[in-house]
């Protein structure tokens, strides 16, 4: 919508980076406003995350009731899934369904990325340089990369020297792993190497699990989808996206029955019991208080233990297994399929490399200071660089030189986790400041970009074609972002979601943790009111 004719009109009004559940709907929800828009995803097809995290037992951890777009009622009801938490090949296919219907790969350039963006403050847009060499000029930058989509790089000793095969689950290869007859080694049990575990150890000859810290891993019970409950929804999608905008995490799910002192003993283990069967995510949110009170956190905590002794026959195995070293939720959980079961399999050895830690990668396998493991192919399930690894691959500059998170260093400021001082026009997707990583994604990434779209109409308008928040508006907003993470046990253990300043140890949680319901509330109430807080310029 820049207008036509003239001479410092950029080539495009936007550029969407990236093609998962986020750069699929900008590119729907910018070009259904008139705007012209270039897609960039480094990978041959679509999918983002779900393209690339193909790894053995790969699905999502959110109800698929839930985790799929509702923009359009027709889609919800012709779509049906298979599962109640659907695998990676059935989530990509949908989001193949959802490219082809609504005609967006031709907006794609795939296989190329984004090595820089450049801001001109003089003509109010991005020069976005790419991997096959294209400059493209836009007004516009949305970044939909994810938070959890760089993978860590492997910094463990002699990986190169390895003989054998070796694999990230982040970057999953396309073709078939087969390990039948093979020895395998997994490092790492969070929520990726969990679920690569529990498939892998059904055909490889042997499996040894390398863990240091053990995870909370919940049971997810999967099962055919509620073919009721998907009929209801499909009978009024947009009365169903309205309820689900109301939740806080995104999501359907049972919640809180209200603090864990309300309740007598025995009704506080037949609430988690309750839990328990259910599944799933939910198993955080039993008791109002069990976020910030350690003895409510500990009911909880103390009843999967148990449940892991029960389960896991070889008493050593089950107390190494057993998680203890922080409270439940404070860091992800990992949701699961008989992930303690897989333990008593006679092919799967549990290597605690806390006590005894890997020394190098081998030639031949493993070398830990007391052991060594003979391994024909190793797989990595090491995480991510989470928040900002993707960001500072795109190469993002402003006027100055300086990338959006180089005034990070006591943790990212931002105005709504979707843009920072210093860089107009720029775009963060759940990015840092919003609910991100602590809701469910597709619903984030979807209310994000209607917000976005609303704001370019609302530029375009008024004649503006520049925006950044303003300083008072982004240091209120990254201001509430920790006064309401502050109580929280998350705050005070170290996990991914906090940043830690090396020198003052100074804590800053990163996503917006005071509910998707109220962020969504307050992203609402800062339009009616005219993007309040929202710096205009032409």
């Amino acid at each position: 919508m820049t207008p036509s004719g003239s001479v410092n009109a950029p080539d495009v009004d936007a550029v969407v980076v990236g093609a998962g559940f986020g750069g699929l709907y900008a590119l729907h929800a910018l070009t259904g406003q008139g705007f012209t828009v270039r897609g960039f995803e480094a990978a041959p097809g679509v999918g983002g995350v779900w393209f690339h995290n193909r790894y053995p037992g790969a699905r999502v951890d959110i109800e698929c009731y839930d985790y799929c777009y509702y923009f359009d009622p027709d889609l919800y009801a012709e779509w049906r899934w298979t599962e109640r938490y659907p695998s990676q090949p059935e989530i990509l296919a949908y989001l193949n369904h959802v490219a082809d219907r609504f005609d967006l790969r031709r907006l794609i350039t795939f296989e190329t990325w984004a090595t820089g963006a450049v801001w001109d403050p003089a003509l109010h847009q991005y020069t976005v340089t790419t991997s096959a060499g294209e400059s493209v000029t836009c007004r516009y930058l949305v970044m939909a990369t994810g938070q959890l989509s760089s993978s860590r790089t492997p910094d463990i000793p002699g990986l190169g020297d390895f003989r054998g095969r070796w694999y990230e689950t982040s970057h999953w290869p396309r073709e078939e792993v087969d390990f039948r007859g093979r020895r395998v080694g997994v490092i790492g049990t969070g929520s990726s190497g969990t679920q690569a575990i529990t498939e892998i150890a059904k055909t490889c000859e042997h499996l040894y699990v390398f863990q240091r810290t053990p995870n909370y891993a919940i049971p997810a019970r999967n099962g055919p989808v509620d073919e009721e409950r998907y009929r209801r929804i499909a009978e009024d999608v947009p009365a169903a996206w309205r309820a689900l905008q109301r939740t806080a995490a995104g999501a359907v799910m049972p919640t809180f029955h209200g603090p864990s002192t309300d309740f007598p003993p025995e009704e506080q283990r037949r609430l988690i019991s309750e839990r328990w069967r259910w599944g799933g995510q939910s198993i955080n949110a039993i008791f109002s208080d069990q976020g910030t009170s350690e003895a409510a956190n500990e009911l909880v905590a103390g009843f999967v233990r148990e449940r892991v002794r029960e389960i896991v026959r070889d008493p050593a195995v089950a107390e190494a297994l057993a998680p203890d070293a922080y409270p439940i939720g404070t860091r992800r959980l990992a949701i699961t399929t008989e992930y303690y079961e897989t333990f008593n399999r006679p092919n799967v050895t549990l290597a605690d490399i806390k006590a005894d830690p890997i020394e190098r990668v081998t030639e031949s396998g493993i070398k830990t200071g007391a052991a060594e493991y003979d391994i024909d192919i190793l797989v990595l399930a090491l995480g991510f660089e989470a928040f900002t690894g993707s960001l500072d691959k795109a190469g993002i500059r402003n006027e100055k030189g300086h990338s959006p998170t180089s005034g990070w260093d006591k943790g990212p400021r931002t105005y709504l986790g979707l843009m920072t001082r210093g860089f107009p026009n720029l775009f963060i997707v759940t990015g840092p400041g919003s609910p991100s990583v602590l809701a469910n994604m597709v619903a984030a990434n979807v209310q994000h970009l209607d917000f976005v779209a609303g704001l370019l109409r609302h530029m375009a308008e008024n004649g503006h074609t520049r925006v950044e928040p303003s300083a008072a508006a982004q240091r209120e907003w990254s201001e509430h972002v920790q006064e309401v993470a502050r109580p929280l046990l998350r705050y005070r253990h170290d996990n991914y979601m906090v940043h830690v300043h090396p020198e003052t140890g100074e804590r800053n949680f990163i996503p917006y943790v005071g509910g998707f319901d109220r962020y969504v509330r307050a992203c609402q109430e800062i339009a009616e009111r005219g993007y309040d807080g929202f710096e205009f310029a032409s």
